[in-house]
């Protein structure tokens, strides 16, 4: 028995449907390739701040040849003392100080950076290795004893963002025919919830952080916070893409440019320009500050997460002058009493709202995912 014109037909749709959708992971796959790869396959460093501790003609010539070796790598000074070079260590100056001698130092500072600080060592162990002497490395600045490797951060910013988009796409999809000003108050108040989580794992449950922990929590919830209040905004606009712009921004541009892998020194320009102004990476090196470097640099970081959280509340007042007006072109009958509930939708245009949008939602809440 033959297919029907019908059924036919109607698996034609269905199909194009599923294509269509399938469109989705392939720009992901293509947007986290380009931004993955891009950003963490070859690091190498780009004038990167080190100095040589010496005043007189020998410290002048060695760092005038290691500036010069390195042909853009490194940017290399001197300094009077070994007193000055651990200062400018603590005050995020530099990465590295090497003291040279019958026993050569290397200063470095763990806490910036993990893999800066190893990139470091390995230029001056070669140097001290040519001079015939084994080179003392003395961490001026080391991680908390419960993030050896001291990428911790990294992962909590990681864990931040997941819980923050894939609320977004909740909140934008099945609270869709909420008000706005409600779904706002569902992304701020799940903004908390999500940094308090983060706090229990940065201290109670793994230790990534020795002190500090409220102003961690406190940055966790601003971060999130911005996030939230800038994909709900967004999915009035994106509606189904929206799980795609929010991964764009603050998952494959966030990650990226944070500088919890690699430092922007480390990095290629494109990245290394987004350190200076993204989320994530203000929250790493706000946190980075506030938990070993007595503050330096906090100020900054908390400014900049406080403008993405402005940027937030700035599309959310766009999405409601949207919004609005489409529900004075839906409903034109309706504009008084809608002006006078103070743009609220009414009980009728909110059923069928969900009727309308319940397979929207649920094909984007199935496009929601973590990476």
């Amino acid at each position: 028995m033959s297919a029907s014109p019908t059924g036919q037909s109607g698996t034609g749709a269905q199909l194009r449907h599923v294509l269509g959708h399938l469109l989705t992971p392939l720009l992901m796959c293509i947007g986290m390739g380009l931004a993955y790869l891009g950003a963490f396959h070859a690091p190498e460093p780009h004038h990167l701040r080190v100095d040589v501790v010496g005043s007189g003609p020998s410290a002048q010539v060695l760092a005038q040849t290691l500036h010069d070796k390195g042909n853009g790598a490194l940017d290399v000074r001197t300094v009077a003392d070994r007193a000055i070079a651990q200062q400018a260590l603590k005050d995020r100056e530099i990465y590295g100080a090497y003291v040279p001698g019958a026993k050569p130092e290397l200063l470095v500072a763990s806490a910036g950076s993990d893999t800066t600080a190893t990139v470091v060592e390995k230029v001056f162990t070669g140097l001290a290795a040519e001079q015939g002497a084994p080179l003392k490395v003395t961490d001026v600045v080391p991680v908390a004893s419960g993030d050896p490797t001291g990428q911790g951060l990294f992962f909590l910013l990681v864990a931040l963002s997941i819980g923050s988009y894939a609320s977004v796409a909740v909140i934008g999809g099945a609270g869709a025919v909420l008000a706005l000003r409600l779904r706002a108050l569902l992304a701020v108040g799940m903004s908390l919830v999500v940094s308090v989580i983060g706090a229990v794992f940065a201290g109670p449950l793994f230790h990534l952080v020795d002190q500090g922990l409220a102003g961690v929590w406190a940055m966790s919830w601003l971060y999130s916070a911005g996030i939230l209040l800038v994909g709900v905004g967004l999915h009035t606009f994106l509606k189904r893409w929206t799980t795609l712009g929010v991964m764009v921004l603050f998952v494959m541009l966030n990650f990226t440019s944070s500088g919890g892998i690699f430092r922007p020194e480390l990095q290629s320009g494109f990245f290394a320009s987004l350190h200076s102004f993204w989320n994530g990476a203000c929250f790493i090196e706000g946190a980075r500050g506030h938990v070993y470097f007595e503050g330096n640099g906090v100020g900054r970081s908390v400014l900049v997460l406080a403008l993405w959280f402005v940027v937030g509340a700035v599309v959310m007042g766009a999405a409601a002058v949207c919004e609005a007006a489409r529900r004075r072109r839906e409903h034109p009958g309706a504009h008084a009493a809608v002006a006078q509930a103070g743009a609220r939708r009414t009980e009728g245009a909110a059923a069928a709202g969900a009727v309308r949008e319940e397979d929207a939602v649920e094909e984007e809440l199935e496009e929601a995912v973590g990476v």
